[in-house]
């Protein structure tokens, strides 16, 4: 049997002559712009910087859109949002050292996140490679270093012949399950030398499918058919994966109740009979997941917030569906199998049979109620009251990007995410000032979809300067910012932990003010008026601002 990438494709005579006579006046940076065209790429981010001119100097000549961002970790951010939305890669291009390590933060947070990301970066000349010290602008004496421990995969060029393939297989590396960032770097004078190689026609960088292993699946199916008390937690490894068809037709065939984790929020309906919702941080959740004779984990590690605070002690069985292999196991003995969540959940649809049980949404519906009675308990009602009217007012297919914020801890847990893919934040890496610059990459990949930012006002101060980026290309994005005089969450965990917080109150700007000077739309809103001020900017076109004055508290969670 022939496959089509096999086939040894012969020019034509037309291909020869244009590969013969290239056009002049290219560079080393029109490889890079023309193998990204030929991936497919249709937008790129980043900042320009000394020694990667000759790759902007090269869009100038391309048909890819250009998204400009004002600092290198938002530009990463805003390659996350774009990847993760569109499921596509996102090039992310950057100058050398400073620049290039501005970033780092950004890409922690789309490993997290397994977000496409392909970060492309200048380096000193090649002389100046290998380790000395020859007093190159930006020199770094290792570059990839700083980066090996947080991208997929590093890939270097040394010559203008090796762009292409260095590039295709950065693509491809960022493509195949788990997806995540990867980084390419590119000598400055690599870059700016003409080039007399022919222009790079379309490439193929096809990702490999992670299937499961048969015999695993076997397995897995065996369990679950003849399981009491299965139950699903659901990671985000199911929004990335586009499998929540695929656990919905699972749960339903097998009465399995569903946990979301965090990452994992939109993969099972929120209103379901079998939705126990993303209440991980509440010890009555803990306890059902942790009394199930059978619990199926898909596309999640277990990590510290999913397993409330590693306080999570399964007795039963578990069947854990991970495409990353450090992962797999990493804080439970489990079932381990190594596979896409998708084609893993196609493999069980194919083998479980079906199991009925009639009391499983009664058990779902006593669990659900025993966390909203606890949370009842404490006095929170402004808090739960600002979440509705942020639900209320964001239409359903609209996307959020949400910040490390007292309003996204709250909504981790209580948000109602009615569409997969549409609420993301930073909690895989967990640093601050997400919000707004991912946004803005999410409405860059969809002009048609208002798009929702929500931040503190110390997350905020982080993306100020992207206001002027939002308003230079006129994208659909509200910035809602929670405005609290400090960082909330920190407050909170120093007072409980020492009896005061030290360093959490923060001066800040005239959010209205700042943002009207950006020639942004703002208001200033209150708990009462939020559902239509926000709804009202959010119908809009082009960037807004809405501040809402309010020093909101987090549920008290439970883990013994």
């Amino acid at each position: 049997m022939t496959h089509d990438h096999d086939l040894v494709l012969r020019p034509t005579a037309a291909q020869t002559e244009a590969a013969l006579d290239p056009p002049a006046g290219r560079t080393g940076g029109d490889l890079v712009v023309e193998t990204l065209a030929g991936l497919g790429a249709t937008t790129v981010f980043g900042l320009p910087g000394q020694h990667v001119l000759a790759v902007f100097d090269a869009l100038r000549r391309s048909r890819l859109r250009y998204v400009g961002l004002r600092v290198e970790s938002n530009a990463g951010f805003a390659a996350d949002a774009y990847g993760r939305v569109t499921g596509e890669v996102a090039p992310l291009l950057l100058s050398a050292g400073p620049g290039a390590l501005m970033s780092l933060a950004a890409l922690q947070e789309a490993a997290a996140a397994s977000a496409p990301v392909l970060a492309i970066a200048g380096q000193v000349p090649v002389a100046g490679l290998g380790g000395g010290r020859h007093g190159h602008l930006h020199e770094l004496r290792d570059q990839q270093a700083s980066f090996r421990d947080v991208v997929k995969s590093v890939h270097t060029v040394r010559t203008q012949s090796q762009i292409p393939s260095a590039i295709a297989a950065a693509w491809e590396s960022a493509l195949t399950a788990p997806h995540g960032p990867v980084w390419v770097e590119i000598p400055q004078d690599v870059l700016a030398a003409p080039a007399s190689l022919p222009v790079v026609t379309p490439v193929d960088a096809f990702p490999e499918e992670l299937a499961p292993r048969p015999e695993l699946t076997a397995v897995a199916a065996h369990l679950l058919a003849n399981a009491e008390r299965p139950a699903i937690v659901a990671g985000g490894g199911v929004v990335r994966s586009d499998a929540s068809g695929k656990l919905l037709a699972l749960a339903e065939r097998i009465d399995a109740p569903v946990v979301t984790t965090f990452g994992g929020k939109g993969a099972f309906p929120w209103e379901h009979p079998l939705s126990l919702r993303s209440w991980l941080e509440d010890r009555h959740t803990t306890d059902f997941l942790e009394d199930a004779d059978v619990l199926l984990v898909v596309g999640s590690g277990l990590g510290e917030l999913s397993s409330n605070y590693h306080t999570f002690a399964p007795r039963g069985r578990v069947i854990q569906i991970e495409a990353d292999l450090g992962k797999l196991e990493a804080n439970h003995p489990a079932l381990g199998v190594h596979a896409d969540a998708r084609l893993a959940l196609s493999a069980l649809l194919e083998t479980v049979p079906p199991r009925e049980d009639p009391a499983a949404a009664d058990r779902v519906r006593a669990v659900l109620g025993r966390v909203q009675e606890r949370i009842d308990g404490q006095g929170l009602a402004l808090e739960q009251r600002v979440l509705a009217a942020v639900r209320d007012a964001l239409p359903d297919a609209a996307p959020g990007f949400w910040d490390m914020t007292i309003l996204t801890y709250w909504a981790w847990s209580a948000f109602d995410a009615r569409r997969p893919n549409t609420m993301h934040s930073a909690q895989g890496a967990g640093g601050l000032g997400y919000a707004f610059p991912a946004a803005l990459g999410a409405a860059a990949a969809d002009p048609s979809t208002p798009v929702l930012a929500v931040s503190g006002d110390g997350g905020a101060m982080y993306g100020i300067a992207e206001l002027a980026t939002a308003r230079q290309y006129g994208l659909n994005v509200t910035w809602l910012i929670v405005d609290d005089g400090g960082y909330g969450i920190l407050r909170e965990y120093m007072t409980e932990a020492f009896g005061e917080a030290t360093g959490t109150e923060l001066g800040r700007p005239d959010f209205v003010a700042l943002a009207e000077s950006f020639g942004v739309p703002a208001l200033r809103t209150s708990p009462e008026a939020l559902r239509e001020d926000l709804a009202k900017s959010l119908a809009e076109p082009g960037p807004s601002v809405v501040v809402l004055p309010a020093v909101l508290r987090m549920f008290a969670p439970t883990h013994r």
